[in-house]
């Protein structure tokens, strides 16, 4: 799996998350998990939409307003001013931009009228919030670029939905690593075996449909076959993982050393997963106890398994969920 993992990770970011002074009032609104514990393992693309388009710091604030939540329209809030035109023409520009970049991820400022991903507020005629939407600028970079993993900083105090985010964002730098290395036919059936308990987690429908594509590439492998293969594994990854198929996958982990261990670490294992099951303990806890087994036993197969490092400990996002 090593050489698939990337130097570094690439995310674009709305710039007020870093601490950077361009809110319209001048300020910022830093976040420390992104700037503290996911900064030192990745390399920041900051973009600010708003002052990129030229309105400078401060400025006077901005709303979406209309009476189509699907199609709102950027206006100064105190003269009036349409800039929706002036900032689809510029979105354009700057995500085709990005995606020259290659990033792996992005991560957007909740409810901004150009940076919201979701229930940005869309006011009518009268002046009141009735209906919800997207900024313009988070609507241009999901419409172009759909497979791009994307959230918001405020959905991100979520410990489940951080833990997917990074995991999805490390999956597409893998992916992006792999497609790079020009790969064989007999590379991307290894790939995919190394992911195999990383897509059950989320969608054993969408790793059935994965093999066959893999299984099925020929002796030489085709740039649709790689693009048919990198959607739906990202798309795979998108399903959110449940309680119940991660313990299902803990339970098929445990299966391949079962024999080999004694009475009481079958036990011990057995209960471990019984706790993560009831809620008692976080995933960690067995995922500790199987990558301890694993070691001790040399089981090289698991050793190579994704699941069980989708991104670096240090983040200890598997300590929550």
């Amino acid at each position: 799996m090593e050489r698939w993992e990337p130097e570094r990770i690439r995310l674009g970011i709305s710039a007020c998350l870093l601490g950077d002074e361009v809110r319209y009032d001048g300020g910022h609104k830093r976040d420390a998990f992104l700037v503290d514990t996911l900064g030192p393992f990745v390399k920041w693309v900051p973009v600010c939409p708003e002052v990129e388009l030229g309105l400078g710091v401060p400025r006077p604030p901005v709303r979406l307003v209309g009476h189509d939540p699907g199609a709102p329209r950027l206006v100064v809030d105190k003269s009036g001013e349409d800039l929706t035109a002036r900032m689809q023409r510029w979105a354009a520009g700057r995500v085709a931009e990005l995606r020259g970049l290659g990033l792996h991820g992005y991560v957007l400022k909740r409810g901004s009228p150009s940076c919201g991903l979701v229930r940005v507020r869309v006011y009518g005629d009268d002046g009141m919030p009735g209906r919800v939407g997207r900024g313009l600028f988070a609507a241009a970079l999901t419409d172009t670029l759909p497979l791009l993993p994307v959230e918001e900083e405020g959905r991100l105090t979520d410990a489940g939905i951080r833990e997917a985010f990074i995991e999805r964002v490390f999956a597409a730098a893998r992916w992006q690593a792999f497609t790079a290395s020009r790969p064989r036919a007999r590379d991307l059936v290894a790939f995919h075996a190394a992911h195999k308990f990383a897509i059950l987690a989320h969608s054993p429908r969408d790793y059935a449909q994965l093999g066959r594509l893999a299984a099925g590439a020929g002796p030489r492998l085709t740039a649709e076959t790689l693009e048919a293969y990198g959607a739906r594994f990202m798309r795979a990854l998108a399903v959110r993982a449940t309680r119940a198929r991660h313990v299902n996958v803990l339970q098929h982990l445990a299966g391949f050393f079962k024999r080999q261990l004694d009475d009481d670490e079958r036990s011990e294992l057995g209960e471990v997963i019984a706790e993560y099951r009831r809620g008692l303990v976080p995933l960690v806890v067995p995922l500790t106890l199987l990558k301890h087994h694993v070691r001790r036993l040399r089981v090289t197969y698991l050793a190579d398994q994704v699941y069980l490092r989708p991104h670096p400990k240090e983040l200890m996002l598997r300590n929550h969920v």
